[in-house]
């Protein structure tokens, strides 16, 4: 009886604090509110954001590299740009020593000049053969009537050697016309056919032979050569064939090149796009023209680029490595493949902000319009080049070729 006493004694009832409670339930409650709207928060941006965006971050900056390589054999004489600079279309990158191309070019002139000169010589020739085929033909007809004319007049008055005599004329008449025109025939396969018009021409004598020597195999042979030689002198410049920013400069003044050594690249700003490396399951719902927007750790979060979808590749990153993967073996082991999708971007916005090749960028496409099909091809239009030096150098040519074939 006493030790139940005793632990009755013991036992003290708590008696908790009324606002200590209070304040606990407000907190558990707000808790749950939080935990509630940042819930429903994310359950909306689910339902009208994020399941219809496919993000990554592995993306990256990509474009045309063009590589500027000597066309013609040279020593370097100087080099008017440097890495990093920025150059326009048409500018001087590099300039050789022209001196043996102009000597080839002075001899591939005189050739050809000396070619029009033979080629007028023939045509004139052709004219005075053309004159003894017309000389030849009268002979001919002169001797046909005499031989006529004995063979009507009576025996008494015609001796059988004269007779015999006109017909040897007639003849050797006919030889000596055989032997003009085949003379003439000679001349004009020399020439290319032409008639020449040298004294026959009259006053269009030099149109004439002019004629002739377009036709002429050796005078567009030698003009072939004129050319070749015209434009390896222009090629001495190498001039940029776009407009961009010069990197990997490996050219130096006094360096011997041949043709076809690779001297710099130039990279257009104006030529970039996106390739981002999308899961499979994430292009499911990837289509042609969706929009897209984009960051880079170069610019941080506040620069949003802006672009579009263009493309989708044909095939995984594996299937175009060097060593594709061999699935039929028996430990395969399922990888989540990647699908490179080409991206667009803004000229406007990468004029303001240059991106870099190689830079990595945030990717977000926006996924609302799914109409049509997963499309593999791309549709972005490739931005040309301008080679405006060869076509110079070959207008030039042609312009100086015609100067030569008129005399001027």
């Amino acid at each position: 009886m006493h030790r139940d006493n005793l632990v009755e004694a013991d036992v003290v009832p708590v008696v908790r604090d009324p606002r200590k409670v209070r304040r606990r339930n407000v907190m558990f409650a707000v808790l749950a509110a939080f935990v509630l709207l940042a819930a429903l928060a994310a359950g909306i941006d689910w339902l009208l954001w994020a399941r219809y965006s496919e993000s990554t971050d592995n993306a990256y900056v990509t474009g045309n590299i063009v590589r500027i390589a000597a066309r013609a054999p040279g020593v370097v004489r100087d080099v008017a740009v440097i890495d990093t600079e920025c150059v326009k279309a048409g500018q001087t990158l590099v300039q050789l020593d022209p001196t043996d191309s102009q000597i080839a070019l002075e001899r591939a002139k005189a050739n050809l000049v000396q070619a029009v000169r033979q080629n007028r010589q023939s045509g004139f020739t052709n004219a005075m053969n053309e004159d003894a085929v017309r000389a030849r033909t009268v002979d001919l007809d002169l001797a046909k009537q005499a031989l006529k004319a004995r063979s009507n007049a009576p025996a008494d008055i015609v001796s059988g050697e004269e007779f015999a005599k006109a017909q040897a004329n007639v003849s050797l008449a006919q030889a000596n016309l055989a032997a003009a025109q085949n003379q003439l025939a000679a001349g004009r396969a020399l020439v290319g056919g032409a008639g020449g018009g040298g004294a026959a021409g009259g006053g269009d004598s030099q149109g004439g032979a002019r004629s002739g020597a377009e036709a002429s195999p050796a005078v567009a042979d030698a003009a072939q050569q004129f050319r070749l030689a015209y434009v390896n002198l222009a090629h001495t410049t190498i001039a940029a064939p776009v407009a961009g920013c010069v990197t990997q400069r490996s050219v130096q003044i006094g360096q011997p090149v041949a043709s076809g050594a690779q001297l710099m690249a130039v990279v257009p700003p104006a030529q970039l796009w996106i390739e981002a490396n999308f899961k499979e399951a994430q292009i499911r719902h990837v289509r042609i023209g969706q929009p897209v927007e984009m960051t880079s750790d170069l610019y941080g979060s506040d620069v949003v680029f802006h672009g579009r979808v263009d493309g989708l590749a044909p095939g995984t990153g594996s299937v175009f490595s060097m060593l594709p993967p061999q699935n039929a073996a028996g430990n395969w082991i399922k990888v989540v493949q990647r699908l490179p999708v080409t991206i667009s971007l803004d000229p406007a916005e990468t004029a303001v902000h240059p991106l870099p090749l190689g830079v990595s960028m945030n990717v977000s496409i926006d996924t609302h319009d799914r109409n049509g099909n997963i499309a593999t091809a791309a549709t972005r239009q490739r931005v040309g080049s301008s080679p405006v030096a060869t076509d110079a150098a070959m207008q030039q040519a042609d312009a100086a070729v015609e100067a030569v074939l008129s005399g001027q």
